[in-house]
């Protein structure tokens, strides 16, 4: 049990680390599962991976809990109308994943949750993230304030979200990316990259418990909840960490990372 614990603590970490990254959580995920097999099933296994990222959204829901509840914090009757506003279009950007995730989900779990998807994925947003930085150099940002972001711009960022359904591809990348190509703000973009997070996820990891069942030994609660816990305060440390950095850089490091890293993966299991 302690060898099961100190896995699931590795994957939480994993976790907490790439989801808010734009480095794909997923793709690490199925690559960590390479590395440290859980002495799970495989239908837990596929089901612990995606609703180990209730602990990342609730970092974010503690993090930004002022910004997200409408009332309260000395908000006037202004800030609260906003805040609903910002959850219109928070609920906006989540539709086309939504539609595409409960049409398409066995099938991509099927067809694209390999090794050779994400290396591919990795590399190709790598390259994506170089070129879009190098492009979007020394231009001012059209969406500067969160607040200013349009229902439109809302749901732009959310198709470039459906690309994340590809696991490799990255949600926060795909969002970011989508973000800056529309003339969004880095931290306009990866803020609502945040938000669009909690009922993505929320809803991605109902889904995975449902198909799975509620059939859960004593084992498997324990490996969710350390998973979770874990994954919760290593994200609130990585998100404090990524806001400061793109304060003074851009997300171009992050794209050579996802290159390098492809093509480890495309060798090793070529030589596999």
């Amino acid at each position: 049990m302690f060898i099961l614990i100190l896995k699931t603590i590795i994957l939480g970490i994993i976790e907490g680390i790439t989801e808010w990254l734009p480095i794909s959580s997923t793709g690490h995920m199925i690559l960590a599962n390479e590395f440290i097999k859980l002495n799970v099933s495989d239908s837990f296994w596929e089901m612990f991976e995606v609703v180990i990222q209730l602990g990342a959204i609730m970092a974010v829901v503690v993090l930004y809990f002022k910004d997200l509840f409408p009332w309260g914090f000395g908000k006037s009757k202004r800030d609260t109308i906003l805040t609903f506003r910002l959850w219109v279009k928070i609920i906006i950007g989540c539709i086309p994943c939504a539609i595409i995730g409960l049409l398409f989900d066995d099938f991509i779990n099927e067809k694209f949750y390999n090794p050779w998807t994400v290396a591919i994925m990795l590399i190709v947003y790598g390259l994506l993230f170089i070129v879009v930085e190098n492009i979007h150099k020394n231009k001012k940002a059209r969406v500067e304030d969160i607040n200013k972001l349009s229902y439109t711009d809302a749901l732009k960022v959310g198709l470039f979200q459906v690309l994340s359904i590809i696991p490799g591809t990255s949600r926060s990348g795909a969002t970011i990316l989508g973000g800056l190509m529309i003339g969004l703000d880095r931290k306009v973009a990866a803020n609502f990259t945040f938000f669009l997070a909690v009922p993505v996820m929320a809803g991605a990891s109902l889904l995975k418990i449902v198909k799975f069942g509620f059939n859960f030994t004593s084992s498997e609660i324990i490996v969710l909840l350390v998973g979770m816990v874990t994954a919760f305060v290593v994200s609130i440390l990585t998100i404090k960490l990524l806001l400061k950095y793109i304060k003074n850089n851009d997300f171009k490091a992050f794209g050579y990372y996802r290159i390098v890293l492809g093509i480890i993966v495309l060798l090793y299991f070529i030589f596999k």
